[in-house]
């Protein structure tokens, strides 16, 4: 996505941000209650889960045992609460993909990660550095093609960390970069949060797919829409176990 496209990018308006807490309610509600489409069994690949900003593995513990019902070893980051890259962006990153490296000792299996808003820029960013332990990335309402003028999350990142995003164009052209593995972007052109434009990849192909459902943000995480495109893309064959 160019400078030019970027910049015709807004935010979601504020009806759908003020009504994001009431379509995330009924989408729960639709989760429990709706009948789940047929999905192949898990292989017991492991599926690590990383949340979004100022949530933790509460927040995505429905997608977990999603994943956990259908038969695959599903976890959150195990790092609790997400208050967003600390200092230098490489060595966090470094740090991070350390920390998952462990949880992945001892399992042959390669792994799938699924990050929910900032933590989909996580599972992107370990797409790159661990590429070979790993099968996929699927990212759910995450914007990886905009700027933090493109979200409503600047305030809450600024009252976590002391400071505003930082808008830097090496660092924009690095995130909108996917993977060196099958990636997937889900996103709802309802997001009140995020701009939906910003999470979609300027070109798609055989590894790299923007799969567009209908909710809010905060719903996602158990939206049955979702939810099914999860359980399809986690079936698909994967490379080798290591």
């Amino acid at each position: 996505m160019s400078t030019t496209a970027t910049s015709s990018i807004s935010r979601p308006s504020l009806t759908l941000l003020g009504t994001e807490p009431w379509r995330a309610a009924y989408e729960f509600v639709q989760h429990k209650i709706s009948r789940k489409a047929p999905v192949p069994a898990g292989d017991g690949h492991p599926v690590i889960i990383f949340p979004g900003l100022a949530t933790d593995g509460a927040a995505v513990a429905p997608l977990r045992d999603y994943c956990e019902a259908l038969g695959y070893s599903a976890m959150d980051w195990g790092r609790g609460f997400n208050t967003g890259p600390q200092g230098d962006i490489d060595t966090w990153l470094a740090e991070l993909a350390d920390h998952v490296s462990g949880l992945l000792a001892g399992r042959s299996q390669r792994a799938t990660l699924i990050g929910w808003s900032l933590g989909g820029i996580y599972a992107r960013e370990l797409g790159k550095l661990m590429a070979p332990r790993l099968r996929q990335v699927i990212t759910i309402g995450t914007p990886f093609n905009g700027s933090p003028d493109h979200t409503h999350a600047g305030w809450l990142f600024r009252l976590l960390n002391g400071s505003a995003p930082v808008s830097d164009p090496a660092l924009s052209l690095r995130l909108r970069t996917p993977p060196p593995l099958p990636t997937t972007s889900i996103y709802s052109r309802s997001d009140g949060v995020v701009a939906w434009q910003s999470c979609r990849h300027d070109q798609t192909g055989a590894q790299v797919c923007d799969v567009e459902v209908k909710g809010s943000h905060i719903g996602m995480g158990w939206n049955p829409a979702v939810l099914q495109v999860v359980a399809e893309r986690l079936a698909r064959p994967g490379p080798a176990a290591r």
